[in-house]
């Protein structure tokens, strides 16, 4: 893609649990967290190795994170080492709540992210040729409310959730003013399209994906980033040989081999998220990478499974409304953020 063409695809990426292998539940989980040296942060599996195959498509990289601003320096240098290129990278303001004694901020997600996802999508519309011309991608986890706010900032995207109904689910999830205020600024300015293409749910503390069902086929929980990479070729925003070097990379870095590779895609399948096989693009992406990767054998291996085994599609879950304004009670304050052992 030409460096001067505006963006086609936004892709707005959480941090911890998603991209790194973080914990927080305690004060001791955080203060390791803030002083762990960035070469000995650990990456999810395969996280960095999509986002550079989505930047490596044209996209534009938005982190938003609910780290704390005083990780950044951290946060770009892991980053920098694992060869990851971002447009924006968005940090929660913990130290600036805890001084205004706002402490429900510190742990609420959707007083938090939509807003700036709004306010980033008023900015950001701009860039594409037309509003609507400009999809986004929204990656998070199932450790807090991702799936929800991710998706109730897509329906107002699309304008299926219109100011009044946003106003009562602010309230409803106890949100404080100013970031109601600049949550309800920043829809006034979007213009309405259907631009949110995919939500995907790393599955960091298993929690099973039948419970995000009622979210529609829009959201894909997932169990590692092969699965990601493959949905998102499937919709377009990654090349078959992206999805080929985001395999190797679990292969030679962490120790995947065919048949995990394999049981990973018809996991997929058998969830009813993909209606097309790959296989005709990935055998044709292998020949083009002869010779440029290392793990060529593994992947041969993978893509003839994948060919030879008939597997039965599942049905993918119904589009039907949501209830944010029960969601909203649910999440308010981040009352229901999940620990380990509580998915």
């Amino acid at each position: 893609m030409d460096s001067h063409s505006p963006p086609r695809l936004v892709a707005r990426w959480d941090l911890d649990k998603t991209y790194l292998r973080t914990e927080f539940d305690t004060v001791r989980d955080l203060l390791r967290t803030a002083i762990e040296r960035p070469d000995r942060k650990r990456s999810v599996p395969g996280a960095a190795a999509l986002l550079r195959e989505l930047k490596r498509s044209g996209a534009r990289v938005h982190i938003l994170s609910g780290s704390p601003r005083q990780m950044r320096g951290r946060l770009e240098e892991k980053l920098a080492i694992d060869r990851v290129r971002y447009d924006e990278l968005t940090l929660k303001p913990n130290l600036s709540n805890a001084l205004r004694l706002r402490f429900r901020a510190m742990r609420d997600q959707l007083g938090y992210k939509l807003p700036h996802l709004l306010a980033a999508r008023a900015r950001d519309q701009h860039v594409a040729s037309s509003p609507a011309d400009l999809a986004e991608v929204l990656v998070g986890d199932d450790a807090e409310a991702d799936a929800f706010v991710y998706s109730l900032y897509a329906d107002i995207c699309a304008g299926v959730v219109d100011a009044g109904l946003l106003r009562r689910v602010l309230d409803k999830g106890r949100v404080y003013a100013d970031q109601a205020e600049v949550a309800l600024e920043a829809q006034r300015q979007i213009a309405p399209a259907s631009v949110v293409r995919r939500i995907l749910i790393h599955l960091d503390r298993q929690t099973p994906p039948s419970r995000f069902r009622e979210y529609g086929p829009r959201v894909v929980p997932f169990y590692n980033y092969l699965q990601a990479a493959i949905v998102l070729s499937a919709d377009g925003h990654v090349s078959p040989e992206g999805v080929l070097r985001v395999a190797s990379e679990l292969v030679q870095q962490h120790r995947f081999d065919a048949d995990a590779l394999s049981r990973s895609y018809f996991e997929l399948v058998r969830r009813g998220h993909l209606t097309e096989s790959p296989v005709p693009a990935l055998d044709r992406a292998l020949a083009r990478l002869e010779g440029r990767l290392p793990t060529l054998a593994e992947l041969r291996a993978m893509v003839d499974q994948l060919g030879s085994r008939p597997v039965e599609p599942g049905l993918p879950p119904e589009s039907v409304p949501i209830d944010y304004l029960a969601l909203s009670e649910t999440h308010r304050g981040g009352k229901n953020r999940r620990r380990p052992g509580k998915a």
